[in-house]
């Protein structure tokens, strides 16, 4: 792509946005009442708000390697704050991806310097659900259910925090575990049943 190019495309943009909505920029920029905070991979083959089928405005997105939700990561930790208590979004959505990247180098022992810590995040999920992943015999179908685990695993972060642990309690906030296919374009729910998983830990996390 030639980077110069971004920005007649960015030309073009805002002349159809304002030959359909004269007001919208203008609209846009009195401020934002998403009712989804969106966490996904930073893979650049996945954009949330397209694979969604919204537009500006509609969803508070936050994306890394391998949508990770770490209690130790100041960015993800302050984005959940936000959109949780002062934006009050309605719903939040881990969103994960089948080849994605991150998990396939967390399935590997290769050296990947600094990244080694990132993704022993993704290795700990590994280990946590070490019994069922090592029962699936296709390499290709441990692959994506090491995406979807992780998918539960990191929605289980979500759940463990304050902010939405209140939210849940006082406006009824819910929490999503989706999988976007890459290969056929087609978003999954993964309908996680949250209170089986946390059956049994969760008194460890509860904040009153």
């Amino acid at each position: 792509m030639d980077i110069n190019s971004i920005f007649e495309n960015n030309r073009e943009w805002v002349a159809q946005k304002l030959a359909v909505d004269p007001t919208y920029f203008s609209s846009l920029s009195k401020g934002q009442n998403p009712s989804i905070l969106y966490i996904g991979c930073s893979d650049s083959r996945v954009t949330a708000e397209e694979l969604m089928g919204v537009g500006p405005g509609d969803v508070f997105v936050h994306r890394n390697i391998a949508n990770m939700v770490s209690n130790i990561d100041l960015s993800s930790m302050s984005v959940i704050t936000y959109a949780v208590k002062f934006l009050e979004v309605q719903h939040v959505v881990v969103c994960g991806h089948y080849y994605c990247g991150g998990v396939k180098a967390a399935m590997d022992s290769t050296d990947l310097g600094i990244l080694n810590p990132w993704l022993r995040n993704i290795r700990d999920v590994y280990r946590i659900h070490k019994t069922e992943l090592q029962s699936i015999t296709d390499e290709n179908e441990r692959y994506k259910r090491l995406v979807e685990l992780n998918v539960q695993e990191q929605c289980i972060n979500v759940l463990k925090t304050a902010d939405v642990q209140l939210a849940y309690k006082k406006r009824g906030l819910t929490v999503h575990g989706w999988v976007f296919d890459i290969n056929s374009g087609k978003l999954i729910d993964l309908n996680i049943d949250f209170e089986k998983v946390l059956k049994g830990i969760m008194e460890i996390y509860t904040i009153d």
